[in-house]
Protein backbone atom coordinates (compact mmCIF):
# COMPACT_ATOMS: atom_id res chain seq x y z
CA UNK A 1 0.00 0.00 0.00
CA UNK A 2 1.32 3.58 -0.79
CA UNK A 3 2.14 4.93 2.47
CA UNK A 4 2.74 8.81 1.26
CA UNK A 5 -1.09 9.76 1.69
CA UNK A 6 -0.66 9.03 5.52
CA UNK A 7 2.21 10.54 6.13
CA UNK A 8 1.09 13.66 4.73
CA UNK A 9 -1.58 13.40 7.09
CA UNK A 10 1.08 12.67 9.78
CA UNK A 11 2.96 15.58 9.29
CA UNK A 12 0.02 18.00 8.86
CA UNK A 13 -0.72 17.23 11.97
CA UNK A 14 0.07 19.12 15.72
CA UNK A 15 1.42 15.86 16.96
CA UNK A 16 4.86 14.42 15.37
CA UNK A 17 4.98 11.82 18.21
CA UNK A 18 2.93 10.04 20.60
CA UNK A 19 2.79 10.40 24.73
CA UNK A 20 1.51 8.45 27.35
CA UNK A 21 -1.45 10.62 26.93
CA UNK A 22 -2.05 10.27 23.12
CA UNK A 23 -0.61 6.86 22.51
CA UNK A 24 -4.26 4.86 21.53
CA UNK A 25 -5.17 4.25 17.74
CA UNK A 26 -6.95 7.16 15.84
CA UNK A 27 -9.63 7.93 13.54
CA UNK A 28 -6.78 8.68 10.64
CA UNK A 29 -5.25 5.35 10.14
CA UNK A 30 -1.35 4.55 9.66
CA UNK A 31 -0.66 2.86 6.41
CA UNK A 32 0.11 -0.74 7.00
CA UNK A 33 4.17 -1.61 7.79
CA UNK A 34 5.12 -3.16 4.39
CA UNK A 35 7.58 -6.46 5.30
CA UNK A 36 8.48 -7.31 8.57
CA UNK A 37 10.14 -4.97 10.88
CA UNK A 38 14.08 -5.83 12.61
CA UNK A 39 13.99 -8.46 15.19
CA UNK A 40 15.75 -6.18 17.86
CA UNK A 41 19.11 -7.83 16.63
CA UNK A 42 21.65 -6.55 14.02
CA UNK A 43 20.13 -5.15 11.07
CA UNK A 44 20.96 -7.28 7.61
CA UNK A 45 22.85 -4.91 5.28
CA UNK A 46 25.60 -5.33 2.37
CA UNK A 47 29.03 -3.59 3.43
CA UNK A 48 29.89 -0.43 2.44
CA UNK A 49 33.59 -0.32 2.22
CA UNK A 50 33.86 3.86 2.86
CA UNK A 51 30.80 5.14 3.68
CA UNK A 52 30.15 8.82 2.36
CA UNK A 53 29.77 11.52 4.76
CA UNK A 54 26.38 12.79 5.02
CA UNK A 55 25.34 15.99 2.90
CA UNK A 56 23.81 19.00 3.79
CA UNK A 57 24.19 21.16 7.20
CA UNK A 58 25.11 19.59 10.50
CA UNK A 59 22.77 18.44 12.91
CA UNK A 60 22.81 20.57 16.05
CA UNK A 61 23.48 19.57 19.41
CA UNK A 62 20.37 20.43 21.69
CA UNK A 63 17.59 21.25 18.80
CA UNK A 64 18.17 18.29 16.11
CA UNK A 65 19.50 16.13 19.07
CA UNK A 66 20.29 15.60 22.84
CA UNK A 67 23.58 14.71 24.47
CA UNK A 68 23.22 12.00 27.10
CA UNK A 69 25.83 12.50 29.54
CA UNK A 70 27.76 9.53 30.20
CA UNK A 71 25.26 7.55 27.79
CA UNK A 72 25.51 3.91 26.74
CA UNK A 73 24.27 1.60 24.00
CA UNK A 74 21.59 -0.88 25.00
CA UNK A 75 22.70 -3.76 23.62
CA UNK A 76 26.47 -3.49 22.46
CA UNK A 77 27.56 -5.03 20.00
CA UNK A 78 32.17 -5.11 19.29
CA UNK A 79 32.33 -3.01 16.18
CA UNK A 80 28.93 -1.65 15.77
CA UNK A 81 27.20 1.75 15.76
CA UNK A 82 24.18 1.02 17.83
CA UNK A 83 20.87 2.57 16.89
CA UNK A 84 17.85 1.67 19.16
CA UNK A 85 14.49 3.02 18.30
CA UNK A 86 12.36 3.65 21.14
CA UNK A 87 8.63 2.83 20.08
CA UNK A 88 5.13 2.05 20.75
CA UNK A 89 2.91 -0.29 19.40
CA UNK A 90 -0.35 1.37 20.59
CA UNK A 91 1.37 4.80 19.03
CA UNK A 92 0.03 5.69 15.36
CA UNK A 93 3.43 7.35 14.53
CA UNK A 94 5.42 4.63 15.15
CA UNK A 95 2.92 2.25 12.93
CA UNK A 96 3.91 4.68 10.59
CA UNK A 97 7.77 5.18 10.88
CA UNK A 98 8.35 1.18 11.27
CA UNK A 99 8.88 0.39 7.27
CA UNK A 100 10.58 3.64 6.59
CA UNK A 101 13.64 2.80 9.95
CA UNK A 102 13.20 -1.24 8.26
CA UNK A 103 13.87 0.14 4.62
CA UNK A 104 16.60 2.82 6.17
CA UNK A 105 18.04 0.11 8.00
CA UNK A 106 18.67 -2.38 4.66
CA UNK A 107 20.31 0.32 3.41
CA UNK A 108 23.35 0.60 6.16
CA UNK A 109 26.69 -0.19 6.27
CA UNK A 110 27.12 -3.48 8.31
CA UNK A 111 28.65 -1.45 11.11
CA UNK A 112 25.18 -0.06 11.88
CA UNK A 113 22.87 -2.07 14.59
CA UNK A 114 19.72 -1.07 15.03
CA UNK A 115 18.08 -2.11 17.98
CA UNK A 116 14.07 -1.98 19.19
CA UNK A 117 13.20 -1.02 22.25
CA UNK A 118 9.90 -1.25 23.57
CA UNK A 119 8.44 2.17 25.19
CA UNK A 120 6.97 0.69 29.19
CA UNK A 121 5.69 3.90 29.92
CA UNK A 122 2.92 2.74 32.13
CA UNK A 123 -0.75 2.23 31.39
CA UNK A 124 -0.96 0.32 27.76
CA UNK A 125 2.15 0.64 27.04
CA UNK A 126 3.50 -1.71 29.36
CA UNK A 127 1.23 -5.07 28.42
CA UNK A 128 2.47 -4.88 24.78
CA UNK A 129 6.10 -3.95 25.48
CA UNK A 130 5.81 -6.98 27.77
CA UNK A 131 4.56 -8.82 24.53
CA UNK A 132 7.22 -7.86 22.64
CA UNK A 133 9.87 -9.10 25.11
CA UNK A 134 7.70 -12.60 24.82
CA UNK A 135 7.82 -12.60 21.24
CA UNK A 136 11.58 -12.16 20.97
CA UNK A 137 12.07 -14.73 23.77
CA UNK A 138 9.24 -17.57 21.66
CA UNK A 139 11.81 -16.99 18.70
CA UNK A 140 8.43 -15.24 16.81
CA UNK A 141 8.92 -12.10 16.99
CA UNK A 142 10.27 -11.30 13.41
CA UNK A 143 7.05 -12.83 12.38
CA UNK A 144 4.56 -11.03 14.31
CA UNK A 145 6.32 -7.07 14.86
CA UNK A 146 4.44 -5.55 12.21
CA UNK A 147 1.58 -7.82 12.53
CA UNK A 148 1.00 -5.94 15.77
CA UNK A 149 1.02 -3.05 14.10
CA UNK A 150 -1.23 -4.16 11.86
CA UNK A 151 -3.55 -5.75 14.15
CA UNK A 152 -3.88 -2.53 16.34
CA UNK A 153 -4.03 0.20 14.11
CA UNK A 154 -5.89 -1.35 10.89
CA UNK A 155 -7.58 -4.48 12.06
CA UNK A 156 -8.24 -3.51 15.12
CA UNK A 157 -8.55 -7.23 16.15
CA UNK A 158 -5.72 -6.34 19.40
CA UNK A 159 -7.17 -3.84 22.20
CA UNK A 160 -5.44 -0.60 23.81
CA UNK A 161 -6.41 -1.12 27.22
CA UNK A 162 -4.68 -1.19 30.46
CA UNK A 163 -5.60 -4.20 31.77
CA UNK A 164 -4.87 -6.14 29.05
CA UNK A 165 -3.11 -9.42 29.50
CA UNK A 166 -1.79 -12.88 28.75
CA UNK A 167 -5.00 -13.87 27.92
CA UNK A 168 -6.30 -11.14 25.83
CA UNK A 169 -3.02 -11.60 23.68
CA UNK A 170 -2.69 -15.22 23.82
CA UNK A 171 -5.08 -15.73 20.91
CA UNK A 172 -2.99 -12.99 18.47
CA UNK A 173 0.69 -15.04 18.92
CA UNK A 174 -1.42 -18.39 18.42
CA UNK A 175 -1.49 -17.76 14.90
CA UNK A 176 2.21 -17.94 14.87
CA UNK A 177 2.11 -21.48 16.94
CA UNK A 178 2.40 -20.14 19.83
CA UNK A 179 1.01 -22.32 22.74
CA UNK A 180 -1.39 -20.20 25.43
CA UNK A 181 -0.04 -21.74 28.60
CA UNK A 182 3.83 -21.05 27.20
CA UNK A 183 3.05 -17.66 26.04
CA UNK A 184 1.27 -17.02 29.36
CA UNK A 185 4.41 -18.45 31.04
CA UNK A 186 7.02 -16.67 29.07
CA UNK A 187 4.97 -12.88 29.14
CA UNK A 188 4.83 -13.20 33.51
CA UNK A 189 8.51 -14.75 33.48
CA UNK A 190 11.55 -12.79 35.51
CA UNK A 191 13.34 -12.56 32.26
CA UNK A 192 10.88 -10.69 30.86
CA UNK A 193 10.52 -8.40 33.86
CA UNK A 194 14.25 -7.82 33.74
CA UNK A 195 14.01 -6.85 29.75
CA UNK A 196 11.54 -4.37 30.63
CA UNK A 197 13.35 -2.90 33.90
CA UNK A 198 16.35 -2.16 31.25
CA UNK A 199 14.55 -0.57 28.55
CA UNK A 200 12.59 1.81 30.81
CA UNK A 201 15.97 2.71 32.83
CA UNK A 202 17.09 3.38 29.03
CA UNK A 203 14.20 5.50 27.80
CA UNK A 204 14.52 7.32 30.82
CA UNK A 205 18.41 7.79 30.98
CA UNK A 206 17.29 8.89 27.10
CA UNK A 207 14.91 11.79 28.14
CA UNK A 208 12.59 10.22 25.98
CA UNK A 209 9.72 12.78 25.12
CA UNK A 210 7.35 10.87 22.44
CA UNK A 211 7.62 8.07 20.11
CA UNK A 212 9.50 7.05 17.92
CA UNK A 213 12.86 8.08 19.09
CA UNK A 214 16.36 7.48 18.01
CA UNK A 215 18.97 7.06 20.31
CA UNK A 216 22.41 6.84 18.40
CA UNK A 217 25.33 4.98 20.52
CA UNK A 218 23.86 5.59 23.80
CA UNK A 219 25.06 8.93 23.32
CA UNK A 220 22.24 10.83 21.51
CA UNK A 221 18.73 11.46 21.27
CA UNK A 222 16.25 12.24 18.53
CA UNK A 223 13.01 12.58 19.21
CA UNK A 224 10.46 13.08 16.89
CA UNK A 225 9.37 16.89 15.71
CA UNK A 226 7.25 18.99 13.49
CA UNK A 227 10.52 18.05 10.46
CA UNK A 228 9.25 14.09 10.43
CA UNK A 229 11.15 10.99 10.37
CA UNK A 230 13.35 11.70 7.08
CA UNK A 231 14.84 14.59 9.58
CA UNK A 232 15.42 12.21 12.20
CA UNK A 233 17.14 9.76 10.00
CA UNK A 234 19.21 12.42 8.37
CA UNK A 235 20.63 13.24 11.71
CA UNK A 236 21.03 9.91 12.81
CA UNK A 237 23.43 9.01 9.78
CA UNK A 238 25.35 12.16 10.08
CA UNK A 239 25.55 11.09 14.05
CA UNK A 240 26.87 8.06 13.12
CA UNK A 241 29.06 8.96 10.72
CA UNK A 242 30.95 11.46 13.60
CA UNK A 243 31.16 7.93 15.72
CA UNK A 244 32.70 6.37 13.06
CA UNK A 245 35.23 8.59 12.35
CA UNK A 246 35.70 9.29 16.24
CA UNK A 247 36.72 5.03 16.29
CA UNK A 248 39.47 4.97 13.22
Amino acid sequence: MNIRPFLTLLLLASLAACSGQDAAPQDSQPAPPATEAPDGGEAAAPAAPAPAAPSGPAPVAGVDYQVIENGQPFQPVAGKIEVAEVFGYTCPHCANFDPILEAWAKRQPADVNLVLVPGAFGGYWTPYARAFYTAEALGVLPKTHAATFRAIHLERSLPVNANVGAAELAPFYAQYGVDAKRFADTFNSFGVEAKLNRARQFAARARIEGTPALVVAGKYTINADQYGFEKMLATAEWLVAQERGGAR
